[in-house]
């Protein structure tokens, strides 16, 4: 049986480092006129057009994007799919927020029919926004984590998502117990995870739900199967913290119950981390834990602003990722998460370039998540997920943008004033999975 080739041309963007640490020069790829050959999902070639066109197999005809951006599929390392139907929802502080619409909308998630008939819609409206990765907090019930899976795996979708874990702290109609947390999660890890392109998250909600029994079973979990994800938050509110620390008096601070659990590592992916203090951004930096920056959410909720720059500090580096945290979060759209991440940024003083906003949402989420061996990057051997960016989606866009002069300001631009419609097209394993400009009826 004969591989299956596609190819795509058109100007394109990619990492092969961080540009936080290394500089532009060494860490971004742009090719004016580049070439992507796939085979069975994989690319295979990635340059220019020139140089490579002589590699296209026999009848493979490259699809042309001209003038437009074509980048890695965004990657979303933090989000709720069970919280899609309350995006919006007029809420005070976190923990307000969670008790009158989080906890209410997600008890509706015991209905497989509700939960598929959203999950379907949450992975339409990731590719829509060009997201080809997410991880995705589901429900305390087993069938809203199979709902997940089954969309995405439909769609071939590299997906990663777990049960929610929570044993107190929540309405009765929401609780497991640390025993069942544990059976269920791992009974579900073995369904799911590496099944297609499926991974699984030990997904703890956060400290404050989880008694101390149901956290080391959690830790147990993850040394039985340290190829799972782990996904919870940590340190995004002020009075979170404070219940924390109530909760857990014996512990130095809010990031120490993880720790102490066993919770962290490669893999790790902590939400937020607002707060954090100098000694755990350290401790993340050592266990190679990464945060999920949200900044739509944080400004939703008045949490406060995530200091990249301090997380970035070339003497301890962490990894760090963009997330939309939908429900609190806005907006599906990583290029909207980009331009609140510049806002947040430029409060703290630091000027947040395209470039490394870019590196967030693609190859930086994809470190974050341990899987940058799979996506992240236009590299070969990498799997083909990539969006199709269109600079004249709107008037308004296709004006500002015949002004730029170099790639770098473009990007800007696209982060800055892009939204669904910037989408022209997203790939999925090499193939077309959302075509905006796509005919109906």
């Amino acid at each position: 049986m004969s591989a299956a080739v596609t190819a795509v041309r058109g100007p394109f963007i990619s990492f092969v480092d961080d540009p936080f640490l290394t500089g532009r020069e060494d860490a971004f790829v742009y090719e004016s006129d580049g070439l992507l050959i796939c085979e069975d999902g994989v690319i295979i070639a990635a340059g220019d057009y020139g140089a490579l066109r002589e590699r296209l197999p026999q009848g493979v005809e490259p699809v042309h994007y001209p003038d437009h951006v074509i980048s890695a599929g965004f990657v979303d390392t933090h989000i709720h799919y069970v919280q899609t139907g309350i995006i919006a929802a007029f809420g005070s502080q976190l923990i307000d927020w969670l008790n009158h619409y989080t906890f209410v909308e997600e008890q509706r998630f015991s209905d497989p029919g509700y939960a598929r008939q959203m999950a379907s819609s949450f992975c339409d409206e990731l590719l829509r926004n060009g997201t080809t990765t997410a991880l995705t907090f589901c429900a305390v019930y087993p069938e809203s984590v199979d709902a997940l899976f089954e969309a995405a795996s439909a769609r071939n979708m590299r997906m990663a998502a777990g049960k929610v874990l929570m044993d107190r702290n929540a309405p009765d109609a929401l609780l497991d117990t640390a025993q069942s947390g544990y059976e269920d999660s791992k009974v579900l890890l073995e369904r799911w995870h590496g099944r297609g392109r499926n991974l699984y998250a030990i997904t703890p909600r956060f400290a404050p739900t989880s008694t101390p029994g149901q956290l080391e079973a959690a830790g147990a979990l993850r040394r039985e199967h340290p190829e799972a994800l782990m996904h919870t938050h940590v340190s995004e509110n002020t009075g979170e913290i404070s219940w924390v620390r109530s909760l857990f008096p014996e512990r130095r601070g809010y990031l120490d119950v993880y720790d102490h659990y066993g919770l962290l590592g490669p893999g790790t992916v902590l939400a937020h981390g607002v707060h954090l203090t100098g000694y755990e951004r350290g401790r993340c930096a050592e266990t190679g834990a990464a945060v999920s920056h949200c900044p739509t959410s944080n400004l939703f909720l008045g949490s406060g602003l995530f200091h990249v720059h301090d997380a970035k500090d070339p003497k301890r580096p962490m990894h760090v990722g963009l997330g939309t945290d939908i429900g609190a979060g806005t907006s599906f759209s990583l290029l909207a998460t980009m331009n609140e991440a510049y806002k947040v940024a430029e409060l703290s003083n630091y000027p947040l370039d395209s470039i490394k906003a870019f590196y967030l949402a693609t190859l930086g989420s994809a470190q974050a998540m341990g899987i940058a061996d799979k996506i992240g990057s236009l590299q070969p051997g990498r799997e083909a997920d990539f969006v199709v960016l269109d600079p004249k989606a709107t008037p308004l866009l296709a004006q500002r943008t015949a002004r730029v002069n170099d790639i770098e300001e473009l990007l800007f631009v696209l982060a800055v004033m892009g939204d669904d419609r910037t989408v022209r097209a997203t790939y999925v394993a090499g193939s077309l999975a959302h075509d905006r400009d796509a005919t109906t009826g």
